[in-house]
């Protein structure tokens, strides 16, 4: 692979594909070395803390996701394991005590597109000084300005933004891989967060855009919780991407794939915008979306 190649650095993101199952967790960090990865990242979360009262009463089903949360004492397990294998270990911290939690194991949090709004948890992982990545689906130009500004002002100097759609899965169409460029304006260090599971779209962002870091939903058979979704690799499959970039001999200027470039909302996401995380309280969704979903459960209470 060539110099220009090999700086991308692919992370695997487990997501909620582990089962809650500590052998199943080691052998996606074994997985994703074997694939090329150059760091493996899961996901720290409680459903409670994640989702209003509002939002569980509407969509009850949403609890059963409790099986889906991660051990809080398999960080340390993971960690290891994963810098045994050459790899960097990372998480995303989806309640305020999961930086502490996380912080004496991670060597970089991510940030999730929901989350961008949330100022204090943003503030909360830069104040840990560690590396940053952060996810920017949704985002308009503004709010991603605003969340920049509030991670440099809280102590994070090594911030990595990944453009990213926020739909599962994306189409290619919807891409608009362009945006990688637009987000040079905020960092040196940019990339692009896979929801497409196509190799033409991470060839484009690695090999046109100069993307430092290809962020991929992974799952070991097809037998995650989130696969069904349609948004996640499998490892014949990426591991393919990850050897195979160098065997492009050219690189068109120009493809529908790319879009407009314009960082801004597609319309793929604009639903998906309302169920981000309101920054009063870091629970989602939007206060004002919690007020329809309660006024709509009002209106069915007196129909019946």
């Amino acid at each position: 692979m060539t110099d220009s190649l090999r700086k991308t650095r692919f992370v695997a993101e487990v997501s909620s594909n582990h089962h809650g199952d500590l052998e199943r967790c080691l052998r996606f960090v074994d997985t994703a070395a074997d694939c090329g990865c150059a760091a493996v990242k899961f996901q720290q979360f409680r459903i409670c803390e994640l989702f209003a009262p509002e939002a569980l009463r509407h969509a009850p089903h949403l609890l059963e996701r409790e099986a889906w949360e991660l051990p809080e004492e398999f960080n340390a397990e993971l960690s290891t394991r994963a810098h045994e294998r050459g790899l960097q270990f990372a998480s995303t911290p989806f309640y305020l005590d999961a930086v502490d939690v996380l912080a004496p194991h991670v060597d970089f949090f991510k940030v999730a597109s929901y989350q961008l709004l949330w100022r204090e948890l943003l503030e909360c992982v830069a104040r840990t000084e560690k590396p940053v990545v952060l996810a920017t689906g949704m985002a308009t130009l503004e709010e991603l300005r605003s969340a920049v500004t509030t991670l440099r002002a809280g102590g994070c100097h090594d911030l990595t933004l990944l453009h990213c759609v926020s739909a599962y899965p994306t189409l290619p169409e919807d891409a608009n891989l362009a945006a990688i460029d637009t987000l040079r304006e905020f960092t040196t260090r940019v990339g692009w967060s896979d929801h497409t599971v196509s190799p033409r779209v991470v060839e484009r962002a690695v090999r046109r855009f100069a993307s430092d870091m290809i962020e991929f939903h992974l799952d070991l058979e097809g037998e995650g919780e989130e696969f069904g979704g349609g948004h996640c690799w499998l490892p014949h499959q990426i591991r393919a991407v990850i050897r195979g970039l160098d065997d492009y001999a050219s690189v068109p200027n120009r493809l529908a794939l790319d879009g407009k470039g314009k960082k801004e909302p597609q319309a793929c996401e604009l639903e998906e915008r309302e169920w981000r995380t309101d920054p009063s309280d870091g629970l989602r969704p939007l206060l004002a979306t919690r007020a329809a979903l309660a006024a709509a459960a009002g209106q069915e209470r007196e129909a019946a």
